[in-house]
């Protein structure tokens, strides 16, 4: 059996298996049913591995053991794969959220916030600076910030980037105004946007910037996030914000957003 390494790539990617874990599998769908002797041979994968890949193919939903001498392994169809893979990762997701929602009462929780504590009393606020890349480390950090918020959220993006944080940051955006948190969205607004604009008016004070672009977020006058690059001509993987905490600077930028911000008009 001939199988070209990019395939057999795309495979570990999509069904995040290792690599003889997508060649015992693709052997036995290429014979249908067969012993793990066989599939050794036609993978070329140690034969004292086999047992073991087979027995995690069978945990993750790939095959099914036919009972008998010698034990034989029966691939199932692709389709149903797919369906038993989706199914094992949403249950493997509703559990781990289930520990990790058990653990805000937990005395670990305690314990790393307390490490945490101790731990911030020797930074210096200047030092509370980092990077972050890809889209969604951006947009993680982002809804962290608006969560902590406690006074104000000034938010300056571009069109696509205002149906993004609609998505990303709704929920956030909801409890921060419960908490009596002013957000202002500034973002070039237009036919393909304009109903997303009007939505977030239920959380935010949103205005029409059509002369600037720009890409930042100040929250409580002392921490900014800036992103680094044009959203229209990047992969949204290799898009890059810097994080800084420093009451000096995100102060001034917030007075020169003041200027701008009257001279916009508000979404009606």
């Amino acid at each position: 059996m001939i199988v070209k390494e990019e395939f057999l790539s795309r495979l570990r990617k999509i069904f995040d298996l290792n690599l003889y874990e997508v060649k015992v599998w693709t052997a036995l769908l290429s014979r249908g049913t067969s012993t793990a002797g066989e599939l050794s041979n036609i993978s070329d994968v140690p034969r004292s591995r086999t047992y073991d890949i087979l027995e995690s193919l069978e945990k993750k939903g790939f095959i099914v053991m036919k009972l008998g001498k010698p034990i034989k392994f029966i691939a199932l169809k692709p389709e149903e794969v797919v369906e038993r893979v989706k199914k094992n990762l949403v249950k493997d997701a509703q559990e781990k959220s289930k520990r990790l929602e058990t653990l805000k009462s937990d005395e670990v929780l305690e314990e790393l916030t307390s490490l945490f504590t101790q731990g911030i009393k020797f930074v210096e606020p200047t030092d509370l600076s980092g990077s972050l890349k890809g889209r969604q480390n951006l947009y993680n950090h982002l809804d962290m910030m608006v969560r902590n918020a406690e006074k104000t959220v000034t938010i300056v993006t571009t069109k696509e980037g205002l149906n993004r944080k609609m998505e990303a940051l709704a929920m956030s955006f909801e409890k921060a105004k419960k908490r009596g948190v002013k957000i202002r969205i500034a973002a070039p607004i237009d036919n393909n946007n304009i109903k997303v604009a009007r939505d977030l008016k239920k959380y935010a004070d949103v205005k029409n910037m059509e002369k600037l672009k720009a890409r930042f977020v100040i929250i409580d006058g002392n921490q900014i996030m800036f992103m680094l690059l044009d959203d229209e001509k990047f992969h949204p993987n290799y898009d890059t914000g810097v994080w800084i905490n420093t009451e000096f600077f995100a102060s001034a930028l917030e007075q020169l957003f003041e200027l701008a911000w009257k001279e916009m008009k508000s979404v009606k």
